[in-house]
Parts: structure tokens; sequence; C-alpha cells
């Protein structure tokens, strides 16, 4: 028995010329990723995230042979339907189709052969009705009547959001912040401090061997004259400068290179010269994850191993801060522990219930904190009711503070290379934003902490987010 959703078909002898079908589609950035995918085609035209400048999209357009699937969709689901299959297609582009896009493909039978052969002409147009391709399609309609339940397909997962093109842009509002590169003498890091460049984030200033630095331009194939860039060598002076500079003002954020961390953070945490501020200094992991339809931020998972109750303190502060700043005017931060009850044999619990009655009392502010929460019933609603949990974060955590270096650092790295969420990072607590980036980073990656790193500094500067204020204007 057929469902009302099933995709029926008309098999060859019920067909008549002159019968049409059509189906419309949006031009979406997860059409282009699922076709780059598919297909293997990675030209750059066609890829929204290379694009986050463009304000109206009109660089991003559609595959040319995208389309032609979409025609090929028509056919095999509608008219004729399921059985069809191809002999020839023909098609004339005479126009682009760009993201955001709304098509509407058209189909026609205008001659019917000898069995099983029929032709339709197939044409694509936008919603003003510019047409952009037309041609004409063989193909063998079915002999056989059958049908096609629309949910057959397996499910695929593929990101369905991406909260840091929102943060790119919103950051790209701000004047573009001076930022000291410590070492970028690999391409992943130079590339990442371009790109932040070009995209207005930050003014890059190179702090590193010349040669080594020059090297990876020369190799990226990268212009890298008029960049300021401080020639020296040694790793711990190079950061030593980045921080020299910061303190003298001439700029606001340090940005990770081809170094490893220990070295920049020393020169930070120091108490003769370094950049210390009032709270301990944390690590935030801003996650974008598929499934969420929210940017996920966990933290300590970088910094402190085995942080007190004092610590903690700070860790949730400065996260619910970034989180702010990124435009959740009231976050819900969940203290995670490995049950959610309070059990003295587990520290983490007692932690958990403390800061979230502090949070009560207004010691840590801006957000909504409960805790303790396990893991499931922090993310997932069902799991949250599964235990007749009452909170406002259960089943809802947009920041998660983990109880200690370890199970944070597994946690964000299982979310991205298990999970394939994007990852950005911020530490926070000291005079500036620093950029603390993995050497296994992507450029993209690094351009989305920059973008953080903007939007924090502009949120300490107003006490209001940039997304937030652009909002309620």
């Amino acid at each position: 028995m057929n469902g009302l959703n099933d995709l029926n078909n008309r098999v060859w002898a019920e067909l008549t010329v002159g019968d049409e079908a059509s189906i419309e589609r949006t031009v979406t950035s997860r059409e282009l990723y699922l076709f780059a995918h598919a297909s293997g085609n990675l030209n750059p035209v066609h890829m929204p995230h290379l694009h986050v400048a463009d304000p109206d999209n009109s660089m991003v357009i559609a595959p040319s042979m995208w389309l032609g699937a979409l025609i090929s969709s028509a056919l095999g689901n509608i008219l004729p339907g399921p059985g069809t299959s191809y002999r020839k297609q023909t098609l004339d582009f005479v126009d682009r189709a760009k993201l955001g896009d709304v098509l509407t493909i058209k189909i026609k039978l205008v001659e019917k052969q000898a069995s099983p052969i029929v032709v339709f002409s197939t044409e694509v147009r936008d919603a003003s009705g510019r047409l952009i391709a037309a041609g004409f399609a063989e193909v063998n309609a079915p002999l056989e009547k059958k049908s096609l339940a629309q949910d057959a397909l397996p499910a695929l997962l593929l990101s369905e959001h991406n909260h840091f093109d929102q943060l790119i842009v919103a950051a790209q509002k701000c004047a573009p912040m001076p930022t000291a590169v410590v070492c970028p003498d690999d391409s992943k890091s130079l590339g990442g401090a371009l790109m932040a460049m070009r995209t207005q984030l930050i003014i890059p200033l190179l702090i590193g061997s010349r040669a080594a630095i020059q090297q990876a331009a020369d190799e990226a194939n990268e212009d890298i004259a008029d960049i300021e860039l401080i020639d020296i060598a040694d790793h711990r002076q190079a950061a030593a400068k980045a921080v020299e500079l910061a303190n003298q003002h001439k700029v606001r954020a340090i940005m990770k290179g081809n170094v490893h961390s220990d070295e920049i953070l020393a020169q930070v945490v120091k108490k003769e010269g370094g950049l210390r501020g009032s709270r301990r200094i944390s690590h935030v992991f801003v996650l974008n994850v598929p499934t969420l339809s929210y940017p996920l931020f966990i933290s300590d998972a970088a910094i402190n191993i085995a942080p007190d109750l004092a610590t903690k303190v700070d860790i949730t502060q400065n996260a619910i801060d970034l989180a702010r700043a990124c435009g959740i005017e009231v976050p819900n931060v969940a203290i995670l522990s490995a049950v959610e009850t309070v059990n003295a044999s587990i520290p983490s619990s007692m932690d958990a219930a403390i800061l979230a009655k502090m949070a009560d009392r207004g010691q840590i502010h801006g957000g909504l904190v409960d805790g303790p929460l396990a893991m499931d019933n922090a993310i997932d609603m069902g799991a949250a009711q599964t235990k007749h949990l009452t909170s406002p974060v259960a089943g809802r955590a947009q920041v998660l503070i983990v109880p200690n270096l370890e199970a944070g650092n597994m946690l964000a790295k299982q979310l991205t290379f298990i999970s394939h969420a994007q990852p950005a990072g911020l530490v926070l607590g000291a005079k500036i934003p620093v950029m603390l980036t993995s050497r296994a980073d992507s450029a993209e990656a690094r351009m989305a902490s920059c973008a953080l790193a903007q939007l924090y500094d502009a949120y300490c500067q107003n006490g209001q987010s940039v997304l937030t204020h652009e909002r309620t204007r």
C-alpha cells in the first residue's frame, strides 16, 4: 500500500505529449557542499565559506551540472518518475544561479517515440523568470508501475549551520585589530593570518625568523613585502616581544603561529612584564557542531590541568563573557560531572553544585548556570526529560564547563575528529585575547579564532556584543 508521500511513476503508455511537471529548489550552502562532496568538484567559486566577506553572495555560483542534477531529480521523482533512465541530455547554460536564488525546474514532454523513449524540454529559471539553463532530455520511461517512499534515502550528516560565518561577518563591523603573530613560519599559520588580514579582521605584525617566514610565504606564493615583520629567530624571544608590544599597546591581540603553546603562555603569565589580568587565564573552545543550531563553548580544555574551585569560578566567568561577546545574551552554562546529582565521592559534582549556587548569588554573572549535569542531559532534552530534571539549562546547554583538562580535551577533540565539528579557540583572562590555535588547525579555523578575538575585544571595550548591538539598533 502506497503512503501519502510516496513517489509514484507514470509508465510509457500513460504519457502524453504536453505533460509537464516542475520542482522548486533554493541554492543553499548545504546544497553546494553536498554536490562538492559527491562530485569532487572543489572549484572555489562554488564554496560559500571562501567568500564570507561577500555581503550579497554575488561571488558564489551554483555548479552548472548541479542544475543538471535538479532536472534529473524532476524526471526521476515526478515525470515519468521512479524507473526512469537517461538516454541523452543537452543543456545550454545562458546564465548563472547564485547562492540564495530560488529556482524553478520545469520539464515538458515534447515527443513520444517508440517504447520506451520519450523526449522532454527542460529549463531552469530563477524567481524573476530569468532563464538560466535550457535543453532537451531523452529518457527511457518506465514500463512497470513503481513507487518509492520519499524517506527511503539513508540519513547523511552534514553541517547545516555555519556559525563561524556569522561571527566573522559581525567581527568585520569592527576596525581591524593590530595582532602580533608569533612565528608564522609554516603555510597554515601564515595562511590563516593573511586570510584574516584580507577579511579585514586583523592587521598582522609578524614576529619570527625572517628567513623562515619568507620561505613559508614563497612556498604559498604569498607576497608579504608590505607586512611589518620583526626578525627574531628564537621562539621564546619572539613570544616575549609579542607580550612587550601588547604592554606598549601596539597590538591588541596575540596569535600563535608555528610555536609551542607553552612558549607563548610562559611569557603571558609571567609576573614581571606579563599580561596577567584580575582572573585566572583559561582557554575556551568554540565549536561549530553539525548537529547543533548554536555554537558550543567548552572550557577549560587547554590550560588548567586540575582546576580548584576558585579557578573554576574564573573559567566559568571567562566562558560566559565570550559567549555573550558572540551574541548569546544570557548563555546556558552546564557544569559537567559524571552524574547529575551531588555525590560526595565525586568532587566535580560538589564543585558543580557550589558554582551553581554562586551564580544564584551573583558571584558568577551574565549566564544561567546549573550543575552538576552529565553530558547527555546537558545537551539532549530527551535525556533531561527522561531523568526528570527541572533545570533552565538541562537539555539546552550552550557552554560546557568540564571538570579538568583531560575531560575537556578529549571532549573537544572527539567532537572535532569524530563528529566533524569545526574548532576555534581563545585564551581569556589576560589583558588581551590570545589566539592559541593548534598546529593542526586549518587556515579557516585560525580566521574564526581571529573573529572571536575581535568580538571579545569589542565586548570588553563596550560592555555589549557587536551582534546584540546590531539586533537592537
